[in-house]
């Protein structure tokens, strides 16, 4: 089974579009509104990977080569081309406790299995199962996430040295206040007032990198005291070089490595299983997105498998792991980023950052990147979703409610799984509330009951309350015409009905089973046949049930 999937995988890889140029080239203009959509993604980055990493407690670095790790190669193979992968705060929460107690070797071994685990999750297939994800979970996650991001920036409003990064930006800190506040509003707006109206004076350069640009030349020039990137950390650094996390001794940064034994694996599995799947998660969710946004179509299992490739190439050099990010690719489709190329273009200006350009970007204010952020925020949140609130179903009202308040509460996988489950109880609920019959007699005396709707473990009691044992005729005739047999449950339904005709001496008959249907009753071993009208069983007509299968009679 392995191998067969393994092969359908590889065919299905074969015609996924791995381009990183377009049919017809670039042009000039095109190919600068790639690079340039690229560097705003990257000036972008640098905050964010910094602050994620002091989330998980670990040097910047480790966040920054993370970055530039796990976007570069995503970039480059993976489902979806304008899809930004980095270090994130969803991953960076799980990873502090491990880190806390074990050191960041571990992290390091834990993300390495976290991209095997991506892998065979890729391998398998099983990235089509994000189609399970109801649209009213996909609004939740949207707007979960969009509040996330903006309360991660509100940490950038206290005063540089004292904030307790949780995550959200809202651990412990001493605030702004007075002029210094006043100054960081007031930046903050006029890089949002810039993104706003660049596009209607000129679209040559993306109105992003245009108001982190003007910010940053008005705040150097003046000499203004204001929070600067250098005062979260410094990013200067060499190039990621070869680590292997395994082994006896000292590794990085001072810390253990981690023994290549069973009891390194009983540590790091939990936590590579839960990084796994929160990746997965967001990246497929975000995947679907900017799909959604670009009109393009992409692999979601191609996706799984970049992302795997990815950390586990970080965890052996040195980075935290990560995964898609909603917020910067957002800011690359809106800075009209379309093909890899913008994803490839912003990694290497992170690893630039990183090598060369450090002394530069350390000068550029918080606040312009926090305007950028916030203009996210609004055009992420599916503002629609506030009005259409009174117009869905109420259990559709309360799933999109329900998936924005764990998402920002707890993290976006809970938040999803939350969601889909109570998307499919309602779902189950409501199919469990059709099943109904159409009865009549026929010329014969035979009782029909013409059954309405699925039989599956919701509906089975209300099936066999359809029934009336004891004032039916000797000959009871079952159709399933307009009805399906599903699950187990039903089987049961079917055999307690039977069951209590047989002590009445009464016959009961199954027709119209679809193919599926007869095949699920024959395999429980619940069906004598009683006619050969049907022998391909296409539709099956006139079974009797055979009693005592499962225990009960």
């Amino acid at each position: 089974m392995v191998r067969s999937t393994f092969r359908s995988f590889t065919k299905n890889l074969q015609v996924t579009d791995l381009r990183w140029m377009p049919e017809d080239g670039f042009s000039p203009s095109r190919l600068r509104i790639e690079l340039l959509a690229g560097l705003t993604v990257a000036l972008a980055l640098v905050p964010e990977a910094v602050a994620f990493a002091f989330v998980a407690g670990v040097h910047p670095l480790v966040g920054l080569y993370a970055a530039f790790l796990v976007g570069l190669i995503t970039a480059l193979i993976g489902g979806r081309p304008g899809m930004i992968s980095g270090a994130t705060g969803a991953l960076a929460v799980v990873m502090v406790a491990l880190v806390a107690q074990h050191g960041v070797e571990y992290l390091f071994a834990t993300v390495v299995l976290m991209g095997f685990l991506q892998v065979f999750a890729g391998v398998m297939q099983w990235g089509k199962f994000i189609r399970l994800v109801p649209h009213p979970v996909m609004l939740g996650f949207v707007n979960g996430l969009a509040i996330v991001i903006f309360l991660a920036q509100l940490g950038q409003f206290k005063v540089p040295g004292t904030m307790e990064n949780t995550g959200h930006g809202m651990g412990g800190g001493e605030w702004l206040s007075g002029q210094p506040l006043f100054l960081m509003l007031a930046l903050v707006a006029a890089t949002m007032a810039i993104i706003w109206v660049m596009p209607r004076i000129t679209k040559a350069i993306p109105a992003p990198l245009a108001g982190i640009g003007i910010v940053a030349l008005v705040v150097i020039g003046t000499g203004m005291d204001v929070p600067r990137v250098g005062d979260l950390a410094s990013i200067e650094g060499g190039f990621p070089m070869p680590h292997n996390p395994f082994g006896e001794g000292i590794g990085l940064y001072g810390t253990a490595l981690a023994p290549f034994t069973l009891e390194t694996l009983y540590i790091i599995l939990p936590y590579a299983v839960i990084l796994a799947a929160i990746g997965l998660i967001e990246s497929l969710l975000t995947l679907n997105l900017v799909g959604d946004m670009t009109g393009t179509r992409g692999g979601a299992s191609q996706e799984c498998v970049a992302q795997g490739i990815s950390n586990t190439v970080t965890g052996f050099f040195g980075g935290m792991g990560g995964c898609a990010m909603i917020g910067q690719s957002m800011i690359n489709v809106k800075s009209g980023g379309r093909t890899r190329v913008a994803g490839i273009a912003a990694a290497l200006f992170l690893l630039l950052f990183i090598l060369v350009g450090a002394p530069l970007i350390e000068q550029i204010p918080l606040a312009a990147l926090v305007g950028v952020m916030f203009m996210v925020v609004i055009g992420t949140f599916a503002w629609n979703s506030l009005t259409i609130l009174r117009k869905v179903p109420l259990t559709d009202a309360f799933v999109i409610l329900l998936v924005t308040v764990v998402t920002v509460m707890e993290d976006l996988a809970v938040a999803v799984v939350v969601g889909v489950i109570v998307s499919a109880l309602a779902y189950a609920w409501n199919n469990a509330r059709r099943i109904h019959s159409k009865n009549y007699v026929t010329p014969e005396g035979a009782q029909v009951y013409q059954i309405q709707g699925p039989l599956f473990f919701g509906s089975s009691d209300g099936f066999v309350e359809l029934f009336d044992v004891e004032g039916d005729p000797s000959r009871v005739i079952v159709d399933f015409a307009d009805s399906r047999v599903v699950d187990q449950s039903a089987l049961q339904a079917i055999e307690a009905i039977a069951g209590k005709y047989e002590a009445a001496g009464k016959r009961l008959e199954l027709r119209h089973l679809t193919h599926d249907c007869h095949r699920l009753l024959s395999k429980a071993g619940h069906l004598m046949v009683d006619s050969d009208d049907d022998p391909d069983y296409q539709l099956a007509v006139d079974y009797q049930v055979r009693t005592g299968i499962l225990g009960g009679h």
